[in-house]
């Protein structure tokens, strides 16, 4: 889905991952490739850097790390299922993700304390955490 303005086949990246729905706004694209949440074979971009079909970006958000392929190029934001044309995401990605999050549900299987801990139990952690502190 290259752009009819976009005569060389390649789009800023910034502009990239806001048009393929990555990012909400393209400040918040900026900040996460300025953060180095982006990568390219495994090196941090600059916001002007620009990308064509072919290119592999890392894209890091919360706790998922994405590998894709960009397969088109657009600067201007479309529908979801338009956007989702512009990259593939890599099998490896997708069982690596599958994995973490079944490891995140897993942990969180153990459950929250239902209510604050009390006097006794404050002091009880306080003591613990005494006993492991490097300091």
């Amino acid at each position: 889905m290259t752009d009819p303005a976009n005569k060389t086949g390649k789009v800023r990246v910034d502009k990239w991952l806001w048009a393929a729905r990555f990012f909400k706004t393209r400040t918040l694209a900026k900040t996460a490739i300025e953060g180095g949440k982006v990568q390219i074979d495994g090196h941090r971009l600059k916001v002007s850097r620009e990308i064509g079909p072919g290119d592999i970006l890392r894209v890091r958000q919360g706790w998922d790390e994405r590998e894709i392929i960009v397969t088109a190029v657009s600067d201007q934001r479309r529908g979801a299922p338009i956007a989702q044309t512009l990259y593939e995401e890599t099998p490896e990605s997708m069982a690596r993700r599958a994995r973490a999050a079944e490891a995140r549900k897993a942990a969180g299987a153990m459950g929250k304390p239902s209510q604050k801990p009390g006097k006794h139990e404050r002091k009880a952690l306080e003591r613990l955490r005494k006993q492991f502190d490097p300091s």
